[in-house]
């Protein structure tokens, strides 16, 4: 149950960093739309534990995350290296792209923390809601980023 608990919080995490989140109900709703069902008294106590606050967004006031977390994840390789530790993640090789499957809700924050981290090889990517595709600029680079996703997921790639 616990790592139900940390997808979810996870996708709150990124939801409320990226668009403006009123109430609960607006967030059951967005969770919903990323596959994660959840309770009213749930998500209760996940903004009581993640301390979200209120602040003024796009002339409302919306959730956002307090500044430990904003200070936590300084960079992008940091957010990916975390995302790939917790996430069961799949990769394959597809000519110039490189297609990363993962629990559903989960690869919009994988594309982001990619894009956040600004590998030359990767040209960039798109999220659905459990497949990332990355487009890399020729099959060399593809394997390397292949390699290097593997190396933080802590695959071992010839088993």
């Amino acid at each position: 149950m616990e790592v139900m608990k940390q997808h979810r919080q996870r996708a709150i995490r990124d939801l409320v960093a990226q668009r403006a989140i009123r109430t609960q109900q607006e967030l059951a709703a967005a969770l919903r739309e990323r596959g994660v069902r959840t309770t009213q008294a749930t998500i209760s106590r996940d903004v009581a534990e993640l301390g979200l606050i209120k602040v003024s967004r796009d002339n409302t006031m919306a959730y956002a995350l307090p500044r430990r977390f904003i200070e936590a994840e300084t960079s992008g390789e940091d957010r990916l290296r975390k995302l790939m530790a917790d996430l069961p993640i799949e990769i394959n090789e597809a000519g110039l792209l490189l297609v990363v499957r993962t629990l559903p809700g989960s690869a919009h924050a994988i594309a982001a923390a990619l894009d956040r981290a600004r590998w030359p090889e990767v040209g960039g990517s798109i999220a659905g809601d459990d497949t990332v595709f990355l487009a890399c600029s020729d099959r060399g680079s593809a394997r390397r980023i292949k390699r290097r996703l593997e190396d933080l997921v802590g695959r071992d790639r010839d088993a």
